[in-house]
């Protein structure tokens, strides 16, 4: 299925699935073509067991994404968008929810559902020409995938304010400090800082990292005491794995930790 992909280029390699986003004339904007695709394609990764981590970009040096097709939205009834928004924020939320780490591979302009869908993933590491916003506003309408609740949860809620209502454009370096990615570089040295970063995560317990995948975004919603509570829970169920008996032996016997 994903060899015969128009608009999601796949590629598996050394355990890492990356998705590219394969409409550089458009600037790889989100239209119901290219999402379909995105989902099938993370389903697929998230289904495969030799992948382990997964790497979400844009095709072309300009852009990540520059937000979704206007010509799509046009015509829409308030009905419609609306069901069409629910749409787009179920295939979003199905790629946070994934088990495996999801890495936002930011090459260019991240605007509007492409910040929404790299707020999503896991990390998001930037090329430093990155360029970030959610100009909806500027069209007279609202994000629609998500915007306005992740960067609220992510960014704060002034900042949060100012970016929804002015439409405002902040840099990759602006990013980096309101912690909206995780890192920035410059741009000939994006490629080799996202495969630096994956070897990380490859050293680490697969089952264990999706433990504290589902920890974070779950006790997020929660309050504190349910969230500790949670916390415990998940707790327990990492102290169960394999993994983690090999883990606290090795520590013990003052032994190199075991490869995972």
């Amino acid at each position: 299925m994903t060899e015969e992909n128009k608009y999601v280029m796949y590629e598996e390699k050394q355990k890492v699935a990356t998705l590219t986003l394969n409409r550089p004339r458009s600037l790889n904007a989100l239209n119901t073509d290219l999402l379909t695709e995105l989902r099938d394609s993370l389903q697929d990764a998230e289904a495969n067991s030799e992948v382990r981590a997964i790497v979400i970009t844009g095709a072309g040096a300009k852009a990540f994404c520059a937000g979704a097709d206007i010509e799509e939205l046009l015509d829409k009834s308030p009905m419609e968008a609306s069901e069409w928004s629910q749409w787009v924020q179920g295939i979003i939320t199905q790629m946070e929810r994934m088990k495996k780490p999801v890495i936002a591979k930011i090459n260019g302009f991240c605007l509007g559902g492409g910040l929404e869908l790299a707020m999503a993933c896991d990390f998001r590491i930037a090329s430093e020409k990155a360029i970030f916003g959610q100009p909806e506003i500027n069209l007279a309408i609202i994000p629609g995938g998500g915007g306005t609740q992740r960067l609220t949860r992510l960014i704060g809620k002034t900042k949060a304010m100012e970016m929804l209502m002015t439409g405002e454009h902040i840099d990759a370096e602006e990013a980096f400090r309101l912690s909206l990615v995780n890192n920035v570089v410059p741009a000939d040295k994006l490629d080799a800082a996202v495969d630096e970063f994956i070897k990380k995560l490859l050293t680490k317990s697969t089952v264990t990292l999706a433990i504290i995948k589902d920890a974070v975004n779950e006790g997020i919603e929660m309050d504190l005491e349910q969230a500790l509570q949670y916390e415990a829970e998940c707790f327990g169920s990492a102290l169960a794995t394999e993994d983690a008996r090999k883990g606290l032996k090795a520590f013990l016997g003052k032994q190199k930790a075991p490869k995972i």
